[in-house]
């Protein structure tokens, strides 16, 4: 029988809810796991990589279930799991450290998508805000970094009144953003989620997830932020759903968000799970925001629920992700 460690975020007592979520993640993929015929064992990520090496030697896995998002609580290094894992000659789960490093910091991800020609909102970046004009009605303000919507909220818009300020409104939002941030173009439109999954033949799509923004007022910027995703007590929290019945009109927007988001598992060499967030403006373009190597898999998540639409359980997830091994 083989041993899985499930390596996880450290999540203490008050930890953010976004953070206390990981640990969620890990005590229902051990579960399935053992379901699975496994012996499992969890693993706390220690910022000293000395010390989790050592935890890891000791365990003495036959493979790495890799959860770890936001190592020390910063998604700038959520690299160094997969880094170290590589350096002790273990098999993992997941995607290896150079595709997570690429699709973790968002400009790198959005310069090699936009030169392998695939659709990107325009963006300016910090040290550019003073001296780049903006030419878009409005902007988002993103960490380049942080994941979970970190910091993300209605004060992240920026309306471009022709008067600059710009520079200041990112500079105002650093420390939310726990460090290094850009502008986005902001894309007024629809927005969806992208869920792939490997398979015996490549990555298969799960179906298409559309984010409605319920009973927003024509003044709030439909954007799915902090609140959104962890603070249930909020409006953006319950008003803001997932659809999957689509009218046909649709077909041809669903089947071009599928060929993209395969060229992007492809372009970053993505393994055993990942997600593509998209706009699409008035016009029906799409516009690639984000890929995300590692989404999360807790039961409510989205990921979880696409995989539901497609038939697919828990344990019937974990077993593919560990059929895709690095």
């Amino acid at each position: 029988m083989s041993k899985v460690v499930v390596l996880h975020d450290q999540a203490l007592d008050g930890a953010a809810p976004d953070l206390a979520d990981n640990l969620l993640q890990a005590r229902e993929i051990t579960d399935a796991l053992t379901r699975l015929g496994y012996r499992t064992e969890r693993l706390a990520f220690d910022r000293r990589l000395a010390q989790t090496g050592q935890a890891l030697r000791q365990l003495r896995p036959d493979v790495v279930f890799n959860l770890v998002e936001s190592p020390c609580g910063l998604g700038r290094l959520v690299h160094a799991a997969p880094a170290l894992l590589h350096r002790l000659g273990l098999p993992y789960t997941g995607s290896d450290a150079r595709a997570i490093l690429l699709t973790s910091n968002k400009l790198r991800a959005k310069k090699k998508m936009h030169q392998a020609g695939l659709p990107v909102p325009p963006w300016i970046t910090e040290p550019e805000s003073a001296t780049v004009r903006p030419t878009a009605a409005r902007y988002i303000i993103k960490s380049v970094w942080e994941h979970a919507s970190i910091g993300l909220d209605q004060s992240s818009i920026w309306v471009n009144e022709g008067a600059g300020g710009l520079d200041v409104q990112m500079a105002g939002k650093r420390d939310l953003l726990k460090g290094d941030c850009f502008a986005e173009e902001y894309i007024d439109g629809r927005e969806f989620n992208i869920s792939l999954l490997a398979g015996d033949e490549g990555p298969d799509v799960l179906p298409s997830a559309e984010i409605t923004f319920d009973g927003f007022s024509p003044d709030q910027a439909r954007i799915v932020g902090y609140s959104a995703k962890w603070r249930p007590e909020t409006f953006e929290y319950t008003h803001t759903n997932r659809r999957y019945d689509f009218p046909a009109t649709d077909a041809g927007l669903l089947a071009e968000l599928k060929q993209l988001s395969l060229t992007c598992w492809s372009l970053f060499r993505i393994r055993g799970w990942a997600r593509v967030d998209y706009r699409v403006d008035a016009a029906g373009r799409p516009w690639i925001l984000e890929v995300n190597t590692n989404p999360c898999l807790s039961s409510d998540a989205g990921f979880m629920a696409a995989a539901s639409q497609a038939g697919l359980d828990m344990d019937a997830v974990v077993a593919r992700i560990m059929m895709d091994l690095n």
